[in-house]
């Protein structure tokens, strides 16, 4: 008699990354779970961040999801999910990935194709720029289930007025794309059928500039985030220095002077 050994089916990973030409593509892929964020999508999205870094051709990022429903519906709350926190350690995965993304040296783009809810709208404030489809609704309702946007806070108070922030945290009502414009969470709003085009639209307007200006510059950005102006106007004149001694500076300004397109090095 012959022993069959059955082998579980493989299963899809939770996050996908792909390079198409300069950006890199970091997909959640939870589409029957509304890409709710478990252990595996965190890790998956610091993984691609840390991918994006490594290789010297990408020079943008973007954030999506599969399917057509939802960018990510929140933590998963299922009881098998692990949504638990080991109160012995300091730090928290979800905190751990937004500090990494927020040191980052990318451009990074959010595309948002479908619901975007409570620690989704966190991964949404974490990019430099959003693009959502008009039919996309975005809430923070964990007052419903007796929780609040800690996490999500730290990064929205930055970008959205107070009063809004406050309305939108303390009802944990849903609010539209045209909304969420108006407040500035996102830069641009489209129909369905545009989110593509819009997205590569505003990759093209990134990865032709200088890679080493933008690098500079949102590590500049970061840094002046906790300063007084004081501080950051002396820490901003000696970067303007350094800046300009990089080759890609002195490209730019011999491609200016000549009156062609800059080859970047990227140095």
């Amino acid at each position: 008699m012959t022993e069959t050994t059955l082998h579980p089916e493989p299963t899809e990973p939770a996050v996908l990354t792909e390079k198409r030409g300069h950006a890199m593509w970091i997909t959640i892929n939870r589409p029957d779970k509304r890409n709710a964020i478990n252990k595996d999508v965190v890790a998956g999205i610091r993984d691609g961040w840390r991918q994006a870094h490594a290789d010297k051709n990408v020079r943008v990022v973007v954030l999506t999801a599969a399917g057509e429903k939802a960018f990510c519906a929140g933590a998963d709350l299922q009881p098998d999910a692990g949504f638990a926190f080991d109160l012995s350690q300091p730090n928290i995965d979800y905190a751990d990935m937004l500090r990494e993304v927020q040191n980052a040296t990318l451009p990074s783009i959010a595309r948002i194709n479908g619901v975007c809810m409570a620690g989704g709208i966190g991964l949404l404030c974490m990019t430099d720029m959003a693009i959502a489809a008009d039919h996309v609704q975005f809430g923070l309702p964990e007052v419903k289930i007796g929780l609040f946007p800690m996490q999500v806070l730290s990064l929205l108070q930055a970008i959205v007025p107070r009063r809004t922030v406050r309305e939108w945290c303390l009802t944990g009502e849903p609010f539209g794309a045209d909304e969420a414009k108006e407040a500035g969470l996102l830069n641009h709003v489209v129909p369905t059928a545009e989110l593509d085009a819009k997205t590569q639209w505003l990759i093209d307007r990134l990865v032709n500039k200088s890679p080493t200006a933008l690098r500079r510059g949102k590590y500049a950005m970061r840094v002046l985030s906790s300063m007084s102006f004081d501080e950051g106007i002396a820490f901003t004149e000696s970067q303007i220095a350094l800046l300009a001694m990089t080759e890609d500076a002195k490209e730019g300004l011999a491609s200016f002077n000549e009156k062609r397109k800059p080859v970047w090095t990227g140095r």
